[in-house]
């Protein structure tokens, strides 16, 4: 019943109350609201436990963003792509990243037909509306930079064209942070243009009976169902763009960044554009709690899963980084005024 208050109040808020001509529109933002509660929990059906993740990268995809996934084997990121795009009943594509795999490999190519003399394009795995790059740090970076136009421009150029990926694309990476042997360290241009990087972590004891006696006889992947479809993605994708920012919080958000680039502990802080991302991010989660603004709650929630993977830190190394960053981060939105 609060649920239902919160998805009519925002979309009375977001189309304008009491104008008679806006109510279609407002019924349109209030389906929207229920369609993201349906696949939040359709999702969270097969992601056992594990809400706050669930919430965080649906986050991204209606942010029009990407995810780094950095944790050990074996904790369910390859289950989360998949839910994702059977969910919204989207294209799906793996790609196992390893050190022999060529640009060519994921983005396509042109090919030669000697039958039709002639040459066509033959599109890789990375035009799909959902991306899993699996293991992503065992490609060479001449590997990894054909991913940085797809990320950036939703868009892909190969022998001089270009090629427009599928709306809405998204890529999941995964990496693990502890196996460093036989990989490549992404460069900063790389895992800036992630939105999030998280760690889904292990189940908690009763989350874990739940998911072995769920998998006992079929894996609870293959009987879901689409609840929403691309077009109602990318609709969620306008929508959240319409919730308010006010400039206390942009003030906010910026003094954080600032902090990041000002500490002593970090050789390179924050860029403009982990800005924009933790403002979308910040819409995003506001769009999800059923509000029509952000507040500094949903900037505090945000700032390290946005923030953490874009910093570069004096004295730590690749495996104690992320902890560390967030470490950092965390002082600084201790440290800083919080708006009213």
């Amino acid at each position: 019943m609060k649920k239902d208050r919160q998805l009519s109040n925002l979309a009375r808020e977001l189309s304008g109350e009491g104008d008679a001509a806006s109510a279609p529109h407002a019924r349109t933002l209030a389906d929207l609201a229920e369609a993201f509660n349906r696949l939040q929990e359709n999702i969270s059906r097969v992601i056992v436990g594990k809400e706050d993740v669930v919430r965080l990268v649906l986050a991204a995809l209606i942010s029009r963003g990407h995810v780094l996934l950095e944790d050990i084997p074996g904790v369910g990121k390859t289950t989360l792509a998949k839910s994702i795009a059977r969910s919204i009943s989207a294209s799906y594509s793996r790609v196992q990243f390893t050190p022999d795999l060529l640009p060519s490999d994921i983005t396509g190519s042109t090919v030669y037909s000697p039958k039709e003399e002639r040459f066509y394009w033959s599109p890789g795995p990375l035009f799909a509306n959902i991306v899993l790059a699996d293991e992503i740090n065992r490609a060479s970076p001449r590997t990894q930079s054909a991913l940085l136009e797809a990320m950036e421009e939703n868009q892909v150029s190969v022998d001089g064209k270009t090629h427009e990926l599928p709306t809405p694309f998204m890529v999941i990476a995964t990496q693990n942070p502890h196996e460093l042997h036989g990989t490549f360290p992404l460069p900063e241009g790389q895992t800036d243009r992630f939105l999030i990087s998280i760690s889904i972590g292990l189940p908690g004891r009763a989350s874990e009976q739940q998911l072995i006696r769920e998998q006992l006889v079929v894996h609870p992947l293959e009987g879901l169902k689409p609840v929403i479809d691309v077009h109602q993605i990318v609709q969620l994708q306008t929508a959240v763009r319409q919730i308010k920012v006010d400039d206390s919080i942009l003030n906010y958000v910026l003094d954080i960044v600032e902090g990041t680039r000002s500490s002593e502990e970090v050789t390179l802080g924050a860029s403009p554009r982990a800005s924009v991302a933790l403002v979308h991010t910040c819409q995003s989660l506001a769009f999800i709690a059923g509000r029509s603004f952000v507040t500094p709650d949903d900037v505090q929630q945000a700032a390290v899963p946005v923030l953490s993977h874009r910093l570069v830190l004096r004295k730590h190394s690749a495996a104690t980084r992320n902890g560390a960053a967030a470490g950092i981060i965390s002082g600084i939105l201790a440290s800083k005024r919080v708006p009213a």
